[in-house]
């Protein structure tokens, strides 16, 4: 099939978008991109599909979320409104705990069920990558159950899903204060049984002061090293702890919030590699005021990814593209910027190599858009823009579609 009569946003690092554009896919790859008078010949049997002069971009990534979860926290909204901290709702038995006692009673089909309304709210918004955490079971096995219905939501829909083991979210109401019992006795075992049981391709921690240190993270990374799988983490979102040089020191994927990191945290991330994600649902929901480095970031050449952090309590927000607008309103990132942050440094923050760019080789993961530019993705709010969406690995199975 052949895209044409598109202009295509290719997000490759080209600075400007390809206006009368085409896109040549076959067996769930991408054969070439380029201005549509310029197109081989050698593709000339193949069919055509003319899209009215639309936008094509990379299909979105989410590469942050934890959709998979039971309950709501909506009561901690209002005392939130009411002026109780993060920190105060946490200590006194609310925040993550809450949400772990809901997940916990709930089985795993309830798990899916619940999980796949707000995984359709993303689809249904160009998504077709998206990344899941466990971390609200804090036991071994409600922990395996998040990561088995994670698993599980990838057969029931046009979606790749990337699972992220989070055992050290929080410590468990059983182990109060008694942080490293519960990671050697349950978290890291707990990792091991996923780990063999083909469960998790990240490993996540939570490094603040209502959370663990970087000496218990540290701890943690050692053993997804030995396990051969990637590490990336929650860091610096209350607090400075240092959570972000030490994800860099382990190789991290990515280190996430970063609303205190500094900019010796941005240097120690640009040298190894680690991608910034940026998460403005947590920032606005919570009603931070100290903004992350995003000026030192792009003085180090450190990638910025956005995602949604679709959780109970930080960021009950099931809208990548809300997340773009926020991105650029409250950060002062540039609509490009944001782009990118949604797809090739998304892709990155996950290790993937084969989508988030409109590039021969690639995946044909392609979502096309009712808009003139690209900029209008992350200037609109509460559009719903997206005309047809294209995952590669379903060979072209399209979503969201509209005529």
């Amino acid at each position: 099939m052949i895209l044409t009569d598109t202009t295509v946003a290719t997000l490759d690092g080209s600075a400007t978008a390809i206006e009368h554009g085409a896109i040549v896919i076959e067996a769930g790859r991408i054969l070439w991109v380029g201005a549509e008078d310029e197109l081989p010949r050698r593709f000339g049997s193949h069919e055509r599909r003319p899209l009215g002069g639309r936008l094509s971009t990379p299909a979105l990534i989410d590469c942050h979320t934890h959709v998979v979860h039971g309950g709501d926290r909506a009561a901690e909204f209002e005392m939130r409104l009411e002026g109780a901290s993060y920190e105060t709702i946490a200590r006194e038995g609310g925040g993550i705990v809450s949400t772990v006692r809901a997940t916990r009673a709930a089985g795993i089909d309830e798990l899916v069920a619940s999980a796949l309304v707000r995984v359709d709210a993303l689809i249904d918004e160009g998504v077709v990558t998206l990344e899941i955490k466990s971390g609200y079971g804090l036991d071994r096995d409600t922990e395996l159950d998040m990561l088995r219905a994670a698993r599980r939501i990838e057969t029931l829909r046009p979606v790749r899903i990337r699972t992220s083991f989070l055992g050290a979210h929080a410590v468990p109401p059983e182990y109060a204060r008694r942080a490293d019992a519960y990671l050697d006795e349950v978290c890291l075992p707990t990792l091991e049984a996923a780990h063999a049981e083909g469960l998790v391709d990240a490993v996540d921690g939570f490094c603040e002061g209502i959370a663990f240190t970087t000496g218990q993270i540290g701890h943690l990374f050692e053993r997804a090293r030995s396990l051969g799988l990637p590490v990336k983490l929650h860091a610096e979102q209350l607090s400075s702890l240092g959570g972000s040089t030490l994800a860099a020191a382990h190789g991290a994927l990515s280190a996430d919030h970063l609303e205190y990191a500094t900019d010796d945290d941005a240097r120690a991330m640009a040298a190894a590699g680690t991608v910034a994600v940026l998460l403005p649902g947590a920032f606005y929901t919570l009603r931070e005021t100290r903004l992350p480095p995003v000026a030192a970031f792009r003085r180090h050449g450190v990638p910025i990814a956005l995602a949604t952090d679709c959780n109970p309590g930080s960021s009950p927000m099931t809208s990548l593209l809300l997340a773009m607008n926020m991105a650029c309103t409250l950060f002062r990132m540039t609509p490009a910027e944001a782009l990118a942050g949604v797809t090739r440094h998304a892709a990155q923050a996950l290790g993937l190599t084969d989508t988030g760019m409109l590039r021969a080789g690639l995946r044909s993961d392609i979502a096309v858009w009712d808009v003139a530019r690209p900029a209008e993705l992350a200037y609109r709010m509460g559009a719903r823009p997206l005309h047809a969406l294209f995952r590669g690995e379903c060979r072209h199975r399209i979503a969201g579609v509209r005529s």
